[in-house]
C-alpha cells in the first residue's frame, strides 16, 4: 500500500515537489521498514526536486531519512546513493549555470563591441558631413562668382578662385585628420599626429572669414568669462557653429548671421541667428538625406555630452539654432 502511495504522489511531483518528496520519503521508509520495496518512486521524486531548484529540500530529506533508517542497512544505502546523486546533479547544473554565465558575458562584450563599433561610425559620419558640406558650400558660391565675373571683373573671379584654393585647402587638412583617425582606429597607421588641428572654438574667426569670403556678413561674439573648454565640448561647439553657419549659406536667403557663445557657470550657450526665411524651399533647414546630417546631426552632438539644442524660425524673422552644452 505504501509503495502505491509513493507511486501516485508522483503524479504531483512537477507542481508540488517538495511535498511530493515529503510524501514519497515517507512512504519509501515505511515500506522498508515493513521489508518491501519503493525506492524507485522515491528517485524520481528526488531527481524531480533537484531539477526543479529544490537541493535544499532534497538535501533535508537526505538528512532526514538518513537519521531515521539507521537501523535500516538498505534504506542507508539507498538514501547515500541518492545523496551521490543528489550531488552529481547540483555539480552538472552549476556547471551549466556557470556556463550559460560566460556565455552571457560573451554576447555582452560582443554586443558593447558593435555598439562602440556603431558609434564611431555615427561619429566619423558626421564629422565628415560637417567638413565636406561647410567647405563644399563655401566653394560652390565662390564658383559661381568667380563664373559670373569672370569676363566683366576679372580681379574679383581672381579673388574668388583664390578663396576656393584656400578653403579647398583647409578642407583637405581636415578630411586628413579624420582618415588619420580612422585609420588609428583600424590600428593601421599607428600613433601618428593629427594633419590639422583639432577644430574648437578659437578657431571660429576662420569659419566665419569662410562665410564672409562667400558673402555673407558674420560676426562672431562671446559673453560671460572665456575660459577653455573640455575638448569634447569645444569640438562639438565648433561644430555645432559650422553647420549652423553651412545651413544659413546654403538654404536661409539672407545675406548675414551672428555667433553668440556665453560662457556660464557650468554650461556653454552657442545661439547662432541669420537674417533669412527661417527655412529652404521645402520649409526645412539643413535636412538632408542620411543619418547624422544637418541638424540631426548638431542634435547628436550636444546629446552626446548631455547638452540639447533648439533650432526653428525666429518670431521676428531669420532663423535661430540654440545649443547648450555641458562645460
Amino acid at each position: 500500500m505504501l509503495v502505491v502511495v509513493g507511486g501516485a504522489a508522483l503524479l504531483a511531483r512537477r507542481r508540488h515537489p517538495q511535498a511530493v518528496l515529503a510524501v514519497v520519503l515517507a512512504a519509501a521508509l515505511g515500506a522498508a521498514a515493513l521489508g518491501a520495496g519503493g525506492w524507485f518512486a522515491l528517485f524520481v521524486a528526488f531527481f524531480t526536486a533537484v531539477l526543479r531548484g529544490q537541493r535544499a529540500a532534497a538535501i533535508a530529506s537526505l538528512v532526514i531519512g538518513y537519521g531515521v533508517s539507521v537501523w535500516n542497512a538498505s534504506a542507508q544505502f539507498a538514501l547515500l546513493l541518492l545523496a551521490g546523486l543528489v550531488t552529481l546533479l547540483s555539480v552538472a547544473e552549476l556547471s551549466r549555470a556557470l556556463n550559460a554565465r560566460a556565455a552571457a558575458d560573451r554576447r555582452g562584450r560582443a554586443e558593447a563591441t558593435a555598439r562602440r563599433a556603431s558609434e564611431e561610425r555615427v561619429a566619423i559620419a558626421r564629422d565628415l558631413h560637417d567638413v565636406v558640406a561647410h567647405s563644399i558650400s563655401v566653394i560652390n558660391v565662390q564658383a559661381n562668382t568667380a563664373l559670373h565675373l569672370m569676363d566683366r571683373q576679372p580681379d574679383r573671379a581672381r579673388e574668388a578662385l583664390t578663396a576656393i584654393r584656400e578653403v579647398s585647402g583647409q578642407a583637405l587638412a581636415e578630411l586628413g585628420t579624420v582618415l588619420s583617425a580612422l585609420r588609428d582606429a583600424d590600428g593601421a597607421a599607428g600613433a601618428s599626429a593629427p594633419l590639422a588641428p583639432v577644430p574648437g572654438v578659437a578657431r571660429l574667426d576662420e569659419l566665419a572669414a569662410r562665410a564672409r569670403s562667400a558673402g555673407f556678413a558674420v560676426s562672431v561674439a562671446a559673453e560671460g568669462t572665456v575660459r577653455e573648454l573640455p575638448a569634447g565640448v569645444d569640438t562639438a561647439a565648433y561644430r555645432i557653429v559650422q553647420e549652423a553657419l553651412t545651413n544659413s549659406v546654403r538654404h536661409s536667403a539672407g545675406r548675414s548671421a551672428s555667433v553668440l557663445l556665453r560662457y556660464g557657470t557650468d554650461d556653454l550657450v552657442i545661439e547662432v541667428d541669420d537674417d533669412g526665411t527661417g527655412g529652404g524651399a521645402d520649409g526645412s533647414r539643413g535636412r538632408a538625406a542620411g543619418s547624422g546630417n544637418g541638424l540631426t546631426g548638431m542634435a547628436e552632438r550636444a546629446r552626446a555630452l548631455g547638452g540639447s539644442l533648439d533650432a526653428g524660425p525666429r518670431p521676428g524673422g531669420g532663423f535661430r539654432v540654440l545649443a547648450k552644452l555641458p562645460a
